[in-house]
């Protein structure tokens, strides 16, 4: 019994021993909280400042929001077959715009992203300057490559193509990259030690392993593009866009609000889609 103390003396201090922050009281670990929480309420100061986030501001924005969400019920309907072509031959530049970008994107950076994989790209220095490649692709927003195109090859639906084409093949490349570094090495032995060479190995060992990924990587940006190829139509490069951005630039408040419903409506119909031809074909 009288053991007792001096064997919980020795598992506190063995405890402290392995475990020393646990058990640390000092001023560094008490104040480090309080720092923390301080800058972060500084930092929301300052940027509340900074950007005019006054109380009045704020209250008048939301009472303006407020007018412009009062206009979704009821939503506008056109009344003649000529208003919805133009509604529909919008919504379906847009999705064709988005699928040819998506498809595009993906063609071009599948290949490219055996550059960038490990398991394929033995040398070091090409695969990081491929990699490096990808990130500056991805770095470059989608509606400022629109611009630039735009500026190239004129309004409509062409630079919207090559705007989200270009952006996918870094976004693509990337991800396929990961894929086919995360696949087994197994089928790849199996492949070479029955004389197949690198490409078979490729081919027979690797992509059946990647393709149910890459498919939804594909299907997953194809749905992503849907909704982004809007913000590309309201700087001209075609499509739903930017008869939304008419609409909003002439007030017609109910009429946007309509356009914004067939827009969720046709990313819903698009996702579903996609959920069901995953699960077919994966």
């Amino acid at each position: 019994m009288t053991d007792a103390p001096h064997s919980d003396t020795d598992l506190v201090s063995s405890a402290k021993a392995r475990l020393p922050d646990v058990f640390d009281k000092s001023g560094s670990h008490t104040l480090t909280p309080f720092v923390v929480t301080l800058a972060v309420i500084a930092s929301l100061g300052y940027c509340a400042v900074a950007f005019g986030a006054t109380p009045a501001r704020l209250i008048e924005g939301l009472s303006r929001l407020g007018t412009i969400l009062a206009f979704m019920f009821p939503p506008h309907v056109w009344t003649t077959w000529q208003e919805w072509s133009d509604i529909l031959e919008g919504l379906g530049e847009t999705v064709v715009m988005a699928f040819l970008g998506t498809l595009l994107g993906a063609v071009v950076g599948l290949p490219v992203a055996l550059l960038g994989a490990k398991n394929i790209m033995p040398l070091n220095w090409l695969r990081l300057f491929s990699r490096r490649g990808f990130d500056a692709l991805r770095a470059v927003e989608q509606i400022i490559l629109a611009l630039i195109f735009i500026r190239a090859f004129g309004l409509g639906p062409l630079a919207g193509i090559f705007a989200i084409a270009v952006s996918e093949v870094g976004t693509f490349a990337k991800l396929f990259a990961e894929a086919i570094e995360n696949t087994s090495r197994r089928p790849v032995d199996g492949v070479k030690a029955s004389g197949g060479s690198n490409f078979q190995a490729i081919r027979y060992g690797i992509m059946p392993q990647a393709s149910p990924v890459i498919l939804s990587i594909i299907l997953y940006e194809f749905e992503s593009n849907s909704r982004s190829g809007t913000i590309l139509g309201i700087v001209g490069a075609g499509g739903i866009g930017f008869l939304l951005a008419d609409r909003m630039a002439a007030y017609r408040w109910p009429e946007a609000w309509s356009i914004i419903f067939l827009i969720i409506a046709t990313v819903c119909c698009i996702d579903a889609a996609s959920a069901w031809l995953r699960k077919r074909l994966i």
